[in-house]
């Protein structure tokens, strides 16, 4: 049976569309959703819904729908959960799939829930599954885990591109309907920039679905389509399919276009959305208003929908939603619905409203159109199994229902009034007011340059929209300066309504087993706000926790209301007592790729490479990300894997001098007179008597005073030091710094200025580095006595203004260059060059973390967990004794950083030769039952370098106390034992750090 109604709607006829459905192929129309076209075959059955299972069908005709969720395809890897069949444009192609459904949609065995529904009141996942003892993890969590979540996720890759821009504007008018369009007109040729944005495929608004309005003469839809070309060609920029997300601080709106969805074909490159970022100086938000359910005993009902929404299907997409509706209401605008569907040839069983009386204008419309009238009536009940068979309506007699009449029918058309949209205003943190006739709230002050115009403040019907919108984009515009009236309008055969909801009789109070639904897609009943206020929620924002309600992807957009009204009918308190719920974005549910846009695989993060990174490539490395860097990890020779050229290449540094691109290090200058005292407060060690030329190590410690980074700190004058962190925490670390120089200590005259990217660093490492390095040096003598190791100076290296340092991260004779970053490459070819006399290796990250295990040296995020102290990590010598202050310093002295069986850093050896994995778990007793008491985890573990078996570093409990004790590693298949030893295995004398020592 066809819904269709050949004189309605703004379809293309002349273009079909066909699509399947759950397999099966459904015909439509150019300018069709998903849910116009399945409706047009009489087809409302379209989900389940999650809870219970129940059959669903849409409820509204826009991005507030909550029922009618499908999966799409597009293509190959082109599919989507969770969209909205109503905002799903056609295209040749596409499938579409009904959810949360098994085996199939019309027949659900998940439905038994519904017959189970007393096991799943409000609150029952905190009662439910408590008992029996351990019953959580073998029973409960794989079901619910399996049961959990609305669609399916995607398990293709997305091949789809998703892009981003900026755009400043003057003023920006969301929402293209009266309102909007009226603000457009009147900020359009005033020499500003102006951005119209929609988020339907079509502008226009409420025009589009009661186009009855004569405006300025023209019908409504004539008038809208001259508007948008006057707007076109006055330069506004109109952009469909936009939805503004969010709200942000100082105007700015984020905002995603839909580019190719509706599209048969999409050119190459073109991306599927594009996440706007908009910054504007003014802002008209002209959302309208959203329609506001009624709440009875089976309003969830597939064909159970929003009067409004079935005047949208008539009227856009030319399909009536049912042959012989009933409507059940309490405001005009439904009877305005009623009389459209009857124009359009349907047999309209009644009007039923809760208000004992009516405008005369009404009753004497519905009379003319045979249309049945129920006043002082209330629905009570639905009843039909995929589809609403009939509505019980009761007279309201009082405060009580009296007997009930039974309405065949097969739709229920509800309105229960309407409540402004208000979600990106509240984005703003902008204050509401509660409006008793209305009973909603409705847009008062907000710290932003913002403006709401017509149904978005209250205002009902064609001609109070268009004449706020124009007034309040004047208001708008004065503050930018532009002085004028504001353009006037005349319209007839509007219809406004009365504007006030009738309070009615609560109809959710029924008892025994009614369901009346106020949250569709979490199954959200009256009954459970009601049972959420008897078990003690006094906030909404506890009732929606503890029920869920206003939860679903809509964020509340069909419950939050009528939430609120229930609980504070339960409680005996006015609404804005009990409270307002936060609305958050973004305002519909929005792709992970439109908010990643160009950040997808290479592009994901941007890629930092050094200067030397190409000659890395050149010559084999294979590569790490560290950060946002790429590193060498490791240069293998022909038919080497990782362990053999990293064992390799420790052996060659150690024997004679390694070469290491270190330039990804963090680099902080720190300048000023009181530079000194910035770095003694910021870092445990003691700085302020460290002399010009010379290095210290440094720890940074948190307040907590825990081991946030740490790195080589030089003082290169007086007033200025040259800062080294990790390559991961340098904007850590920075922005650490920065806080306490802005919050803490604002009185230091000190500058800090990152200057990583100025500088390449090159490391050189072994017996012969100094050999290596001294003919490049001719003015500084490399030995011992006049350069010894923790020293620094800016010489000319190879010719080359540098920072030139005498540090190790291997324990080997160690050196530092730090030339301007563009000559790099050019000294690193030097130095290789050079270095082939003494066997010079190239070694990468790999290496220089065995080097640095097998000298204990930590790695800060590998051996520390943000748990670890400087002394559980072995490095109290770092912490200065006689110093009056450093951060971190009252945390360390807290009773529980000072316990004894703190973990602590040390060695381990296995005893059967076998390599440990990293963050495997340490116990005492491998014969203890399970769960076993876990002492500590491996940090490092690294096979073969220079000692010639295995080595790890570990945190363990009181590890400094359990030295050649065996402690146990559990693996899945075996048990490993391993000695608890020093975490220096190679010199611990430290005498290779001497020049000439080991040569």
């Amino acid at each position: 049976m066809s819904y269709r109604i050949p004189e309605r709607g703004r379809v293309d006829r002349s273009q079909p569309i066909r699509f399947t459905f759950d397999g099966r192929e459904v015909t439509g129309f150019r300018g069709d959703t998903v849910a116009s076209a399945l409706l047009a075959e009489g087809n409302h059955l379209m989900g389940r819904s999650f809870k219970y299972h129940r059959p669903r069908g849409p409820v509204a005709a826009g991005s507030e729908e909550p029922n009618a969720l499908i999966g799409t395809r597009r293509g190959k890897g082109q599919f989507e959960p969770n969209t909205r069949a109503t905002m799903q444009e056609l295209r040749h192609g596409l499938q579409t799939t009904s959810q949360n459904k098994y085996p199939s949609l019309k027949f659900d065995v998940g439905a038994v829930n519904d017959a189970a529904y007393m096991l799943f009141s409000a609150g029952f996942y905190y009662k439910t599954f408590m008992w029996p003892k351990n019953f959580w993890h073998k029973v409960y969590e794989p079901f619910i885990r399996a049961a959990a979540g609305l669609g399916v996720s995607p398990t293709e890759e997305d091949p789809d591109i998703y892009a981003s821009r900026n755009m400043h504007c003057d003023v920006l008018i969301v929402g293209a309907g009266p309102a909007g369009l009226a603000a457009a007109r009147q900020a359009a040729g005033k020499g500003l920039k102006v951005v119209l944005v929609d988020e339907h495929a079509e502008a226009g608004g409420t025009l589009l679905s009661e186009p009855q309005a004569v405006i300025d003469g023209a019908p409504a839809w004539d008038w809208l389509a001259a508007t948008l070309a006057d707007l076109k060609a006055a330069g506004v920029k109109i952009m469909t399919r936009t939805t503004a997300i969010g709200y942000y601080h100082e105007n700015l709106i984020g905002m995603v276009e839909r580019l190719t969805d509706h599209l048969d074909e999409v050119p190459a490159d073109t991306p599927r959305e594009r996440m706007w970022r908009v910054r504007a100086k003014q802002v008209v938000l002209a959302q309208g208003a959203l329609e506001k359910p009624l709440v009875f005993h089976g309003n969830d009902r597939p064909g159970v929908m929003l009067a409004g929404s079935a005047q949208t299907f008539l009227n856009r997409f030319g399909v009536l939603v049912g042959k012989r509706p009933v409507v059940m209401t309490s405001h005009d605008s439904a009877w305005y619905a009623a009389f459209d569907l009857a124009g359009a040839g349907a047999q309209v069983q009644a009007i039923v409203d809760t208000r004992g009386e009516v405008r005369d204008d009404l009753l004497a419309q519905a009379k003319a159109l045979n249309i049945p009238v129920k006043l002082g009536h209330t629905a009570t009940a639905t009843s039909g199994r995929l589809r609403v068979s009939s509505l019980r309506v009761n007279k309201v007699t009082g405060a009580t229902v009296g007997a009930g009449e039974e309405i065949k029918c097969d739709a229920v058309l509800m309105s229960g009034g309407w409540t402004p949209s208000l979600h990106l205003f509240s984005h703003t943190k902008g204050k509401l007011a509660w409006d008793d006739d209305l009973t909603t709230f409705l847009p008062s002050d907000t710290p932003e340059d913002c403006v709401i115009a017509g149904a978005g403040r209250g205002l009902w019907g064609v001609e109070a929209a268009l004449r706020d919108g124009a007034a309040q984009a004047q208001a708008a515009l004065e503050a930018l300066g532009q002085t004028e009236a504001a353009q006037g309008y005349s319209v007839t055969e509007d219809r406004p309504g009365t504007g006030v909801t009738h309070k009615e009789l609560p109809t959710d109070r029924s008892p025994g087993k009614a369901k009346a639904f106020v949250d569709y897609q979490n199954d959200v009943t009256a009954k459970d706000l009601r049972l959420a206020v008897r078990e003690g929620m006094r906030s909404i924002e506890h009732v929606k926790r503890y029920t869920t309600n206003g939860m679903a992807t809509d964020q509340g957009k069909m419950s939050n209301i009528n939430g609120l009204n229930i609980a504070a009918d339960a409680l005996g308190k006015k609404q804005p007592q009990v409270g307002l719920t936060t609305f958050r974005p973004p305002y519909t549910p929005t792709t992970f790729g439109a908010f990643a846009g160009y950040h997808r695989g290479s592009h994901f993060e941007v890629t930092r490479k050094t200067q030397i990174d190409a000659w890395a490539e050149e010559n084999g490395a294979v590569y790490e990300p560290v950060g946002q860097w790429r590193r060498a990890r490791y240069f293998p020779k022909a038919g080497e894997d990782m362990d053999t050229a990293v064992t390799r290449e420790c052996a060659a540094t150690r024997a004679s001098v390694g070469i290491f691109d270190a330039s990804t290090l963090g680099k902080i200058e720190v300048v000023g007179p009181d530079a000194a005292e910035f770095v003694n407060r910021m870092y445990t060690n003691p700085f302020l008597k460290l002399g010009v030329g010379k290095c210290r190590y440094g720890l940074l410690c948190g307040d907590d005073g825990f081991i946030r980074d740490d790195g080589v700190i030089g003082r290169i004058a007086e007033d200025r030091f040259h800062v080294t962190t990790t390559t991961g925490g340098a904007a850590r670390v920075l922005n650490m710094m920065e806080d306490y120089l802005q919050t803490e200590w604002p009185d230091l005259d000190v500058w800090l200025t990152s200057v990583t990217e100025q500088w390449s660093t090159i490391a050189l490492n072994g017996p012969n580095a100094a050999k290596l390095l001294q003919p490049f040096v001719p003015d500084l003598e490399l030995t011992e006595e006049t350069f010894p190791h923790m020293s620094c100076a800016e010489v000319n290296v190879a010719g080359t203004p540098a920072r030139l340092w005498r540090v190790s991260f291997t324990g080997e004779i160690g050196f530092e260059v730090n030339v301007p970053a563009p000559l790099g490459r050019q000294l690193w070819e030097t130095l290789w060059q050079a270095g082939q006399q003494y066997d010079i290796c190239a070694y990468g990250t790999e290496t220089m973390h065995v080097l640095r295990a097998e000298k204990g040296y930590i790695i800060v995020g590998q051996d520390t967990d943000g748990t670890v102290t400087p002394f559980d990590a072995g490095m109290g010598w770092a912490v200065g004794k006689k110093k009056a202050d450093f951060v971190g310093m009252r945390g360390m002295a807290r009773p529980d950083l000072v316990a004894s069986g703190r973990r602590q850093l040390v060695g381990l050896l296995t005893e059967d030769g076998s390599k440990l994995e990293e963050g495997a778990q340490i116990v005492l007793d491998p014969n203890q039952p399970i769960p076993m008491k876990m002492v500590g985890f491996v940090t490092s573990s690294y096979d073969q370098g220079t000692v010639g078996r295995p080595i790890a570093l570990a945190l363990i409990e009181g590890g400094q106390d359990r030295m050649g004790e065996t402690v146990h590693v559990p693996m899945p298949h075996r048990t490993i034992a391993a000695k608890v030893v020093s975490a220096v295995f190679v010199d611990p004398e430290n005498s290779r750090l001497k020049i000439g020592a080991a040569a």
